[in-house]
This record gives structure tokens, sequence and C-alpha cells, in this order.
């Protein structure tokens, strides 16, 4: 009679379910920033969209898009966004070969927050931003001075 073992390996998930990967800048006058991460597979990249969907009263989260060239080039595919002030998420989509973020940085260079740095899928960061002008780029060594980065307008 022949035995069959099966093994099964994980990645580290924690035995309460949920796993956690944000990196928040501390400062006391800097926005709230908070990351999640998804493994999709999109092929095309979604215009910015605003979600509608908050009770009355309460403020919606503003979902902007954003992804990176998948022929590896080192830029995004949107250098511009625009918003309007209040919570803001911004979704990466990285389907490239190259590893890459989405950092924001004010005007005063003060990081508010930033994805995890990865590749395949997409990663979300949301901000509680107030009007004004602000700077996203990937943060990987030498890619900002490549190019890869953008102009977030907050109105």
């Amino acid at each position: 009679m022949a035995a069959c073992v099966l093994a099964v390996a994980g990645c580290g998930s924690s035995s309460s379910g949920t796993s956690s990967s944000a990196s928040t800048p501390t400062a006391a006058s800097t926005p709230t920033a908070t990351t999640t991460s998804t493994s999709t597979t999109t092929t095309a990249a979604a215009a910015p969209t605003k979600t509608t969907s908050a009770p009355s009263g309460a403020s919606a989260t503003q979902t902007l898009s954003v992804e990176a060239n998948r022929e590896g080039q080192l830029k995004y595919e949107q250098s511009t966004l625009t918003a309007n002030a209040g919570k803001v998420s911004i979704d990466m989509t990285n389907m490239a070969p190259l590893m890459h973020n989405v950092t924001v940085e004010s005007s005063s260079h003060a990081i508010l927050g930033a994805t995890p740095t990865f590749n395949g899928g997409s990663k979300t960061v949301t901000l509680n931003l107030k009007p004004g002008t602000y700077k996203f780029f990937c943060s990987v060594p030498g890619h900002r001075a490549a190019g890869m980065e953008g102009t977030l307008t907050v109105k």
C-alpha cells in the first residue's frame, strides 16, 4: 500500500488571518496615510474615479488610479492627477518587470505616505489631503531622477 504525503507551505500569514505592511511616517502636522495591498491582474488602467457610496454628511473617499509603464520605462502612464480635498486613495498598478511604488510628497517635501515597493498587482495608499499641489513619485533609487514622477492637484 502506497502512502501519500501532502505538504502545504504558507507565506508567513498569522493565525489571526490579518497582516499589515503599512508604513506610515509620523509627524504631528502631516496628514494620515494607510496602505492596502491586493494581488490583481488588471489588464487596463482605470480612469480616476470618485466614490459616491458614503452616507450623507460623511466625506467619500476619492479613488485615483496610476499605473507604472508596462514595458519597464521609468514613468507612470499618468503624469497628473486631480482630486478634491479630503480622503484620497491612490491605487497603483504595477505589471512592469521592475519593482515600483508610489510615494506622495507635500510642497514642503514631507513624505505623506507610500505604497510598498512591489511588482505584479496593485497596492493602495490612502491620505487625508488639504488643497494644494503635491508630487507623486517612485522612491526606488534612480527612478524619480529618471522621470518617474507626477503632480497631484488637490482642490
